[in-house]
Parts: structure tokens; sequence; C-alpha cells
């Protein structure tokens, strides 16, 4: 009986971890849902940029994947409701980067925490 029990305990976090990292080997239904959604992506992608800015948001992609997906995701919302007139060029896309740079800018602040030595001569030092 301890074996059933330790072997439903291992299915289980098995189950755990493929759902943790999004291995969906034993789901082909999900991969096709994924592959379909990745080629809609591809193709609003490509009717809404010319080929120099898809190459510029394909190279920030390979650097930035999170950002890349940001301005991927707002280019295609802004296709869905017509907001685009024609296809963006790299400039345009440069402008909508900077855009999307300004608003999920990190703002670091370095604080300085300096501390008080007692010294007896601290008045002596020029």
């Amino acid at each position: 009986m301890a074996d059933e029990e330790l072997e439903a305990l291992r299915q289980q976090r098995l189950a755990e971890l493929q759902a943790k990292h999004g291995d969906t080997a034993g789901d082909p239904s999900q991969q096709e849902a994924k592959q379909r959604e990745a080629e809609i992506r591809n193709t609003i992608l490509a009717q809404v940029l010319d080929q120099a800015a898809r190459a510029r948001l394909s190279n920030l992609a390979l650097v930035k994947p999170d950002k890349a997906k940001a301005v991927e995701n707002y280019l295609i919302q802004m296709a869905r409701f017509g907001q685009l007139p024609g296809k963006i060029s790299e400039q345009g896309l440069i402008e909508i980067l900077e855009k999307v740079s300004q608003q999920t800018e990190k703002k670091t602040t370095v604080k300085f925490n300096r501390r008080k030595v007692l010294d007896s001569d601290e008045e002596d030092d020029y």
C-alpha cells in the first residue's frame, strides 16, 4: 500500500512540475492551439509591419522578449480596432518602442547609508 501511495505522489508531483514549466508534451491539442495562435500573430504582424520593422522587432525579441511581446500585443490590438492607417515603417516602430519604454521604464534610485564613526580627532582632519 505504501508503494501505491508513493507512486500516486510521484505522479501528482510530475503533473505539478509539468504544469509549472509549461511542458505540454502530453497534450497535443494545447500545442496545436499555441501553434495556431502564433501563426495568427505572425500573419497580423506581417500585414501591419514592413520588412525593416519586422526585422527590428525580431532583433528586439532576441534581446528583450518581454518588451517585444508587449509591442506585438500593442500592434495587434491597434490592428484589431482599426487604428493603424497602413503598414508601419521602421521609424514608426521606433516611436512605438519609445512610447512602450517610457511606460515600462524602471526608475532606479541609489541611496547611500553612510556610517557615522565616532572619531575623537574628527575636527583635526581637513
